[in-house]
């Protein structure tokens, strides 16, 4: 019997810049997060991960290159 990782949670976003300082919605989750950081999302890949997390933002359909918010 194998025990899997935990796949990284997945967050869908309609900007192509993020912010994640890694908390959750656990009541006291932002104890346990990181450092906040910016995250770019290229359009044409369409997801970018965190770097300390794992986190998963990937963009809604739809969503133009320039738009943040």
């Amino acid at each position: 019997m194998s025990i899997e990782p935990a796949s990284p949670e997945t967050v869908t976003v309609n900007s192509t810049r993020v912010a994640c300082d890694g908390a959750s919605d656990i009541p006291g989750g932002a104890s346990l997060g990181h450092p906040r950081v910016f995250i770019e999302i290229d359009r044409e890949i369409g997801y970018a991960d965190c770097g300390y997390c794992d986190r998963r933002f990937v963009l809604a359909a739809g969503v133009g290159a320039g738009e943040h918010h």
